[in-house]
């Protein structure tokens, strides 16, 4: 049985996850999700699984970056001088917005038509180690600025392919470049060590998000 002990935290870790969870954010996630079904069945788009799958993976890396810092949180300075606050405080948010976005963002998927994209799920280790990236660069350049880059380089990835080639329709050819970099045992594996290798520099570095802006 659990200590009694033990159960003080739970309010804690509420407080500490709130603006990660709170506010337009959330209200975003759903409305991705949502949309991307509407775009499948309302609109009959085709390439509704692909256009989400392309952009499923930078949702949580947005959700980080504008859970966490002065502009999220009146009490930021407080909470990061904090004994829980740092790089801790950083991944109670960035947990709390992933157990948001993955479970929304992959039933959407499953509830709309292949048309050619990788599985539904396929983008969750690509989702995680970007948000890890993200993290990773935010020791260095900031929270926002380590976002932005992590978001322009996936979308430039994954977009401008299918946006200049002019052999196949749009939608045909985005789904041909996400299956490039999301299926099979080789890409997973690699998005997988990615993951690994973020969370190792997170550890490394872990006194430099004490200040993080």
């Amino acid at each position: 049985m659990p200590s009694a002990g033990r159960f003080p935290r739970l309010p804690h870790v509420l407080w500490a996850a709130g603006p990660a969870v709170r506010g337009a954010w959330s209200l975003a996630v759903l409305v991705v999700a949502l949309g991307a079904v509407a775009l499948g069945y309302g609109a009959g788009v085709a390439g509704a699984r692909p256009l989400l799958l392309a952009l499923a993976p930078v949702v949580p890396v947005l959700g980080v970056a504008l859970s966490y810092g002065p502009h999220a949180d009146p009490v930021h300075e407080i909470a990061a001088a904090s004994p829980s606050g740092g790089l801790r405080l950083l991944l109670t948010r960035t947990v709390a917005v992933l157990l948001v976005s993955l479970p929304l963002l992959t039933l959407a998927g499953l509830l709309l038509p292949g048309s050619g994209a990788p599985g539904a799920a396929a983008w969750l280790l690509p989702g995680l180690a970007l948000t890890l990236a993200s993290l990773a660069l935010a020791g260095y350049v900031g929270s926002r600025a380590g976002a932005a880059v992590t978001c322009g380089g996936w979308l430039c990835a994954v977009l401008a392919p299918a946006l200049t080639s002019p052999s196949a329709a749009p939608s045909a050819r985005l789904a041909e470049q996400l299956s490039a970099v999301l299926d099979g045992p080789l890409a997973q594996g690699a998005w997988a060590a990615s993951a690994v290798l973020c969370a190792a520099a997170l550890a490394a570095r872990r006194a430099v998000y004490d200040r993080l802006p």
